[in-house]
């Protein structure tokens, strides 16, 4: 992959100069020239005032200009593998390509195992590190940090996962480091996402509400500068966190503000296509299941799993929850064939949030464990622990 600057070089022919013209007024060599328009680095800051009067535009258009790269394909990894060779010779066309590639694994979340991710995401995530360091541009340090924020979250997203929500330790690190690199390059919405994350591991992972809620509190705060969608996803989990205390007042307080920012969201929201109405009656039914009001949780939930059939690893512990509900109204029938669901949905993909209430509800079952229905789940459960 490799990258022009189209619109800068017709530029400099309106302004009629050629490469090497431009390079004598400039007082500069033609390479430095020509590798301006083909992105491999831009003008410093003391050469744009003289360069910017050359090509007849203001300071903003010049960068405008600079801004403006067209993407042309070669073979695949071709400048990527260039640049890892020569780290200072990163550029923004190298930095795409990295941004690009964590898009696709990202995408692929829903679908695919987090154990067959997170060695590829791994490779790349060493990637973006590893030229962040070198590189020296300012505008390309600050893009390799906003790849840098994203492809920490998943990382730590795919490590927690792979752990079956066990280990703590290092997801948090990789939060950290997205949280740290988000506020370098100040990108609130990463910022707060990758908090968010912080959140879940306090909330479902070391069962600490108090801590679950001050985290999720302080993303909302966070995502309030940028996002209502990432700001009422943040107070669903607020919520959460006020439903695991036992305070239901407090929940459905936290609830109806979690339900008014998602009022507030526009296509423009760049959270918009990611949290929605889903997410809050899938944690809203969370929140009455915890609070012990499973007949309120479960028309919530089951909403939510019939809406959320592309997003595979929600969807199972949407259908995990609703079998505990099911199963708390003492509901046999429906809690066998929804138990039969969440163990389709977790087979396909295996992530630690399914499995984990996947084996509650089997857990749970235990009063009915000498009817046969029982133990066809139980023999499912076992080959589903014999697989992972």
């Amino acid at each position: 992959m490799a990258g022009k600057r189209v619109k800068f070089a017709k530029r400099r022919k309106a302004a009629g100069f050629t490469q090497e013209q431009l390079a004598l007024y400039l007082g500069v060599e033609r390479s430095t020239v020509v590798r301006w328009e083909s992105a491999e680095n831009e003008p410093q800051a003391w050469l744009r005032p003289k360069l910017a009067r050359a090509l007849r535009v203001s300071a903003d258009e010049l960068q405008a200009l600079l801004d403006d790269i067209a993407v042309i394909q070669s073979e695949p990894g071709e400048r990527l593998a260039y640049v890892l060779q020569h780290p200072s010779s990163v550029d923004l066309v190298a930095v795409a390509h990295l941004h690009e590639r964590i898009r696709q694994l990202d995408e692929s979340y829903d679908t695919a195992t987090s154990t067959a991710l997170v060695g590829v995401a791994g490779h790349v995530h060493g990637q973006i590190t590893y030229l962040r360091q070198g590189a020296t541009g300012g505008r390309v340090r600050r893009a390799l940090g906003e790849v840098e924020a994203e492809s920490a979250t998943f990382m730590g997203q795919l490590v927690w996962d792979v752990s079956q929500r066990r280990d703590h330790d290092g997801p948090i690190k990789y939060f950290d480091q997205a949280v740290n690199a988000a506020r370098q390059v100040r990108d609130p919405l990463t910022e707060s996402y990758a908090v968010l994350r912080k959140s879940f591991v306090a909330l479902y992972g070391e069962k600490d509400p108090a801590k679950g809620l001050a985290l999720a509190d302080e993303a909302a705060e966070v995502a309030s500068l940028c996002s209502p969608a990432l700001t009422g996803l943040s107070l669903l989990h607020v919520a959460e966190g006020c439903a695991m205390a036992g305070d239901r007042k407090e929940t459905e307080a936290v609830l109806g503000k979690a339900e008014a920012q998602f009022d507030r969201v526009t296509p423009d929201d760049a959270a918009a296509d990611n949290f929605g109405p889903n997410e809050f009656n899938r944690l809203a039914g969370s929140c009455f299941l915890s609070l012990g009001l499973p007949n309120l949780a479960e028309p919530l939930l089951r909403r939510t799993v019939s809406a959320l059939v592309t997003k595979k690893k929600s969807q199972s512990i949407a259908f995990g929850n609703l079998t505990l509900s099911l199963i708390r109204q003492g509901k046999r029938d429906e809690a066998q064939a929804a138990m039969h669901h969440t163990i389709d949905a977790v087979e396909l993909t295996r992530g630690g949030g399914g499995l984990n209430i996947v084996f509650q509800a089997g857990r749970e079952l235990r009063p009915w464990r000498s009817e046969p229905w029982v133990q066809e789940i139980n023999d499912r459960l076992l080959a589903l622990m014999a697989a992972i």
